[in-house]
């Protein structure tokens, strides 16, 4: 049985987003400057950890002291904020977070009809949140993408941006999960601007109830999942936004919007190549069954 090499084409250690030039053609970014989102300070930044009892739970998981760095050389303008265990050394990253501004406006056909203007976000880039102390064994497995077990607090760094996006006035939260699982947790919080895309994800879900969220993550991963039409599916991301603008809010509460959710949920079914994913499972090593 082949020994699985967790960096063996994966995108980047637990990461979240994408980090691709083309996705982010349509937007209209703000120049970057040496502070976060052009406005907060490392100290700033730090205070804001602490209100948000970051440093506590760090010290819980005995991830202590902390070292920082930020930086905004990167292109386009982004500040990258990065927050490591004792050193700034890439072995002990805990968290690696990419960030900007800028405009987006859906394109949905329900959106156009609601005549929904540009909005100014805050963009999730990247995403990066592990513990580099702990490591996977045969009982504790990874989800694609993960270098070392996360932290368990998604929940916590959500509430964050959602205090900064707030804070500097935007009209909520825009990123692009880079993996399907990634979607799924963040649509506690987050919608697709696409309803069909929404609608599809559900069917997804509806469709293998026996399944664990961590089997249906690697059977999308793996391609092992097929269409009515027995062709394989592919995770394609697209905009998942966490709003706070009022007519946000309405556009995703909207009869229109929950229709087409629906509608598509219910014309979509698939079903998984379940011999093809237990032998590509076998050789990665890992231990879903």
């Amino acid at each position: 049985m082949k020994k699985f090499d967790w960096k063996d084409g994966i995108r980047s250690p637990e990461s979240f987003f994408l980090e691709t030039d083309d996705i982010f053609e349509d937007l209209e970014e703000k120049k970057g400057t040496s502070l976060l989102l052009g406005k907060y300070s490392l100290q700033e930044v730090r205070a804001v950890l602490m209100k948000r009892n970051f440093f506590k739970d760090a010290q819980n998981r005995g991830l202590w002291p902390l070292d920082y760095d930020m930086d905004s050389s990167e292109f386009p303008p982004l500040q990258r904020f990065q927050i490591f265990f004792k050193e700034k050394k890439p072995p002990n990253l805990i968290v690696d977070l990419k960030i900007r501004e800028g405009k987006f406006r859906p394109k949905t056909k329900i959106a156009l009809e609601f005549g929904l203007p540009e909005f100014h976000f805050i963009i999730l880039d990247w995403l990066t949140l592990q513990n580099p102390l702990l490591d996977f064994t045969s009982e504790k497995t990874p989800l694609p993408g993960q270098n070392h077990p996360g932290l368990n607090l998604g929940k916590k760094v959500l509430d964050l941006f959602d205090y900064l996006a707030r804070l500097d006035n935007t009209d909520g939260l825009l990123a692009f999960p880079a993996y399907f699982h990634n979607a799924l947790l963040f649509s506690r919080t987050f919608r697709f601007a696409n309803p069909e895309k929404r609608g599809e994800v559900l069917a997804i879900l509806r469709s293998f109830p026996e399944l664990s969220f961590k089997q249906l993550s690697w059977v999308v991963y793996l391609n092992c999942l097929k269409d009515k039409n027995g062709q394989t599916y592919e995770w394609r991301a697209e905009e998942q936004v966490h709003p706070l603008a009022r007519e946000l809010k309405k556009y995703f509460e909207s009869k229109a919007y929950k229709e087409t959710v629906q509608k598509t949920r219910e014309n979509l079914s698939f079903s998984i190549d379940m011999e093809s994913f237990k032998s590509k499972v076998d050789d990665l090593g890992l231990h879903l069954f």
